[in-house]
């Protein structure tokens, strides 16, 4: 009989491993969600980390906003709160975004 009270142990552990990962991610770098996913032992799986952020839950002290694609642009929707919000957080950190909202990785990616 199984109990489907109890949380998947595997994916209760993937999702401890890249919130580790994204933990460490230092202030004034940003990864891409691919990156974020390989360092975390799961390569080509940024669909995945872009779920898994989206259910962090209210108030989460994780560093979601050091994360974005791989074109150097937040994800989020420009004219949404969130966009606003991420670039924010990011600036606040000395992450230089250009005017278009692009951002360099090679000057603020994780080496």
């Amino acid at each position: 009989m199984t109990n489907n009270h109890q949380p998947d142990t595997a994916a209760v552990s993937a999702a401890e491993r890249l919130y580790t990962v994204l933990a460490a991610i230092p202030a004034g770098t940003v990864v891409t969600y691919g990156q974020l996913a390989a360092l975390a032992g799961f390569p080509r799986r940024a669909r995945w980390v872009g779920q898994m952020l989206q259910r962090l839950p209210e108030g989460s002290r994780l560093p979601w906003h050091r994360v974005i694609n791989a074109q150097g642009r937040s994800s989020f929707p420009p004219a949404s709160p969130a966009y606003a919000r991420q670039l924010q957080l990011l600036r606040a950190e000395g992450v230089v975004i250009s005017p278009s909202g692009r951002i360099a990785l090679q000057r603020h990616g994780l080496n």
